[in-house]
This record gives structure tokens, C-alpha cells and sequence, in this order.
């Protein structure tokens, strides 16, 4: 069950740009204004969201704090309307994040935070990597953390009747973060669908996993490092982080293996997968026992890698397999992993050619989706079903060969 984090946003980044344009509130017809849980009149919604918030103890004060002078923010509704998944191949995503300079400050900022990193791994499990990895990835470790005013974020998005479910939640959760003096609603900013601080948490997970990381006995982490790498900490391991197990590791394969079973999701052990042949590049055959998917982000001549359990802990976070396959990268490499073998892969189709090739796919009957030329998981793995169907080594990496035999 995918997070309300990963549900909102599958971004390649969540690194934001621009300042905010506040505009009148949007009028629906679906129902009564006092009635209404989204639409309507803005003043006649947030006196359903004070309500709410009552109902769940929040004194009136911090309630009418909260929510003084929130506004809808057009920009926000077009963000919300305008989101896709990038297009890049894991090569160029991975290289471009994975910079060398990001790992020299990944590395410097591991060293100056030490005793924090200690006390995240052995208090959560969570290694230094992991969570420095996020932390660069979502913000440029804090210098880039959106400039959205975040309390009319989640007032838009709630009052926007597109997915209030979603929003609803977290606008509470910021008023009772204003309550515990954790949040000031006029001058906090942060991204366009309200993740606040270093790195980028929902208003419910910071007030469920939030740690007081500084001692000065309020969670803040949009300006305390300690806060928000004890706080990224704690809701990794909510999301099920195994201690002492890795995430991601890179392998050599053989020319020939069953590449129909490769895949998130693979019904191969990590030991299985060694006795074909597989062998991880740094050696370590210490997890042969545990679960392992054999990962080709494109195809078995491109990087490739096995991922365990913890890589589910990626995928909570966000859906997108590029993203979370170079963060889990990223992770290994600050923590001393070499640089990948790039390999020397097919060349992969342009946008109309994918789009062509969806177009087949979905024509036979598989379940690609929407036919975007993105090559999300559905295309995957109807991709592979292909492959293994004509007779091709089924890798799930969409080439032209492919799209001609179809």
C-alpha cells in the first residue's frame, strides 16, 4: 500500500522553484457551502476544517492561527495538474544526481553530523548513507526546499475537490504542529504539495515520527539538520527498514540467464540468483538467504543490480523506479560503493516510438496504462511478457528489435 508521500508525489525531484501566487478561492455547485468537505466558499471550508480540528482537541487559538489569512494558491493547482514522471533512463538520471559533488558533501556533511548519524542508525536501524542519500536527492541537503507557502498549499489542495482525502490530513496535522509551536503558518515555506523541510515530510509523518533530534524541545525540520535527519530516520524504519541488511547491491551477469524472472517482485533468493551465475561486485554473498530481485534499469546490458527487502523502503517513498533505484545507488556510494558499470545497453526507443510501442501493447490486451511514451512499470513488464513470447531474452528494456517483431 503505496504512502500518502509516494501517492502525492512521483517526481524525479522535489527540488522547486519560484514564489507563490495567491488568487480568489474556486466555487463549485457539488453541494451547500456548509456542507461542503472540498469547494465551495473558502471561508465556509475552513470553518468545516476548524471543526474538524476541535473535534481532535486543538485549542480555537492555535485553530484560528493556523488558518488566519489562508488562501488558495493557483500556482499550487497548477503544479497539482501539471505533474509527470520524467523521461530520463536511470544513466542519465543517475549521473546527473549522483554528482561527484553531492557525494564530496554527502561525505563532509556524514563527518559533521556523526554523532547524529550514529544515534540514527542504532536508534532506527537506518544507516548514514540511506538517509544522507534522501537528504540530497530532496533538497541539495537544505539549500533548495521549495518556496510555497505550505499552510495554503494544504488549505488548496484540501479545498480542491481532486483528491481531498489526501490533503484533508495533512492540513490538520499543520494546524496541530502550530499548536505544538513546531510551525509558524504565515512564513513557513516548502513544496508545492505541502512536504516541509530538509527532507521533504508530510505534515502527519513529522507529527507522528518526529524527533526532537537539537534538544531545544520543538521539532523543526526545516532549519535543525539533527531534526530532520532523526525524524527521516524514524519514519525509514516506520516504513519497514530492516537493520543490518542492505538495500541494494551491484552484480556482473552472466550472457545467458531465466531473464524472465528479473524484475521488482522476483522469485529468486540472492543465493539463487549467485549459483546462476550473478555475482555482486563488491564480493559480499553474506544475504544469500534473503528475497532478491534482479533490477535492470535498462536491460541486462546496462547497470545492473539485486535489491532486497529494504529497497521496498525506496519504493514507499517513491514510486518512481528511476528515482528510487539512483537514491538506493546514491546510498551505497556514500557509503563506499565504487561507481557503477555502465555497461553498454540497446538503444532504447525515442517518445513517439514509445508511444507506438504502448500502443501495440495495449492492443493486445496488456495493461500498460496511460500511453504517455514513459516506461512506468505496467510497460515493463508487458514488455518482458513479449520478450519471453517471441523468443527474446525478456529484460523488460524496450528496444526497436522489439517494437519491429511486434
Amino acid at each position: 500500500m503505496p504512502s500518502v508521500r509516494s501517492a502525492v508525489l512521483v517526481a524525479a525531484t522535489c527540488l522547486l522553484t519560484s514564489g507563490t501566487v495567491f488568487a480568489q478561492a474556486q466555487t463549485t455547485t457539488q453541494a451547500p457551502a456548509q456542507a461542503a468537505t472540498c469547494g465551495g466558499d473558502l471561508s465556509a471550508f475552513l470553518q468545516g476544517v476548524k471543526t474538524d480540528a476541535l473535534a481532535k482537541g486543538i485549542p480555537a487559538d492555535a485553530i484560528d492561527k493556523a488558518l488566519a489569512g489562508a488562501q488558495i494558491d493557483q500556482k499550487v493547482l497548477s503544479r497539482d495538474r501539471a505533474q509527470g514522471v520524467f523521461k530520463q533512463t536511470f544513466l542519465e538520471f543517475s549521473q546527473r544526481t549522483v554528482s561527484q559533488a553531492r557525494l564530496d558533501i554527502g561525505r563532509k556533511k556524514i563527518q559533521q553530523l556523526s554523532s547524529t548519524f550514529q544515534r540514527a542508525e542504532q536508534e532506527f536501524g537506518v544507516p548514514a548513507g540511506v538517509i544522507a542519500a534522501f537528504w540530497a536527492m530532496e533538497t541539495d541537503f537544505g539549500a533548495v526546499q521549495g518556496d510555497f507557502n505550505t499552510r495554503n498549499a494544504l488549505v488548496t489542495l484540501s479545498h480542491d475537490c481532486r483528491r481531498p482525502e489526501l490533503f484533508r490530513p495533512q492540513l490538520l496535522a499543520l494546524i496541530e504542529m502550530v499548536q505544538h509551536g513546531d510551525l509558524d503558518p504565515a512564513t513557513n515555506t516548502g513544496a508545492w504539495a505541502g512536504e516541509i523541510g530538509q527532507v521533504q515530510m508530510l505534515p502527519k509523518d513529522i507529527i507522528a515520527f518526529g524527533v526532537d533530534g537539537d534538544g531545544d524541545n520543538h521539532i523543526n525540520v526545516k532549519t535543525s539538520a539533527p531534526d530532520a535527519i532523526l525524524t527521516a530516520a524514524k519514519f525509514i524504519q516506520s516504513l519497514g527498514f530492516r537493520k543490518g541488511e542492505p538495500w541494494i547491491q551491484e552484480v556482473s551477469v552472466p550472457e545467458n540467464l531465466p531473464w524472465e524472472k528479473s524484475g521488482l517482485g522476483g522469485p529468486l533468493t540472492a543465493g539463487e540468483w549467485f549459483a546462476l551465475g550473478v555475482t555482486p561486485r563488491d564480493g559480499n554473498k553474506n544475504f544469500a538467504n534473503l528475497p532478491a530481485a534482479l533490477v535492470l534499469p535498462q536491460g541486462r546490458k546496462g547497470p545492473t543490480f539485486i535489491t532486497y527487502p529494504n529497497f521496498n523502503v525506496y519504493l514507499e517513498w517513491n514510486q518512481s523506479f528511476i528515482y528510487t533505484t539512483s537514491a538506493a545507488y546514491f546510498a551505497t556510494r556514500l557509503m563506499g560503493a565504487p561507481v557503477y558499470n555502465k555497461g553498454n545497453p540497446d538503444q532504447g526507443l525515442d517518445d513517439a516510438a514509445m508511444r507506438e510501442l504502448q500502443t501495440k501493447l495495449d492492443n493486445m490486451t496488456h495493461d500498460v496504462g496511460k500511453i504517455d511514451g514513459i516506461l512506468g512499470s505496467g510497460t515493463r513488464v508487458a514488455v518482458q511478457r513479449e520478450q519471453k513470447r517471441l523468443g527474446m531474452a525478456a529484460d523488460g528494456w524496450p528496444t526497436r528489435e522489439l517494437l519491429d517483431a511486434l
